[in-house]
């Protein structure tokens, strides 16, 4: 062979050689590309995932916290029923308290007023506390009607308490009814 024969194939060689280096160069681009591909997916996969732990522990902590209102309210409706009874004794024992002759009477309705009361604060019934001369809350009290304030200090405040107002736990099933001075 002659030297122009051997550098055509030493070329050709060197070009078929080219092609495979480049072929192992892209290879080698894409396996790491590939690699990288798979990074950025385990990272997507990742976040996913905290995401969603993140929102099933807000999910827990929103339904526990709505078990217990629940709980604490449960007898909500059962209290609302048993105020006016409530009110219905306390009218009672102040009528009574006028009549001296029905003394065992009142004794009577006394024991049983005071055992509904008792009951039904174990149950967490509490009496929201107002007094005459207080000042007026429109949040906190619920308005019957005004008067003309007996004294200019009166006005805006609690004139009379008609119902007594009631919280179940934490919350308020009944505003006291009040009438307020103008």
């Amino acid at each position: 062979m002659s030297n122009k024969d051997k550098s055509d194939i030493e070329n050709e060689q060197v070009e078929s050689v080219q092609p495979e280096a480049m072929d192992v160069e892209e290879q080698q681009a894409e396996v790491l590309s590939t690699e990288e591909k798979l990074e950025v997916e385990l990272k997507q996969e990742k976040d996913k995932f905290l995401r969603l732990f993140a929102e099933f522990e807000n999910y827990k902590r929103r339904t526990a916290k709505e078990r217990i209102e629940l709980f604490s309210t449960a007898s909500e409706g059962v209290m609302k029923t048993l105020l006016p009874v409530l009110d219905d004794f306390e009218r009672a024992l102040t009528h009574i308290e006028d009549d001296k002759e029905a003394e065992e009477l009142r004794k009577g309705v006394l024991l049983i007023y005071n055992k509904l009361v008792s009951t039904l604060e174990q149950k967490g019934l509490k009496v929201m506390e107002v007094n005459k001369g207080d000042t007026f809350n429109a949040d906190s009290h619920e308005a019957i009607t005004q008067i003309p304030a007996p004294t200019d200090d009166m006005k805006g405040k609690i004139i009379d308490i008609v119902e007594k107002g009631y919280l179940l736990g934490e919350k308020v099933i009944r505003f006291p009814k009040v009438v307020i001075g103008q």
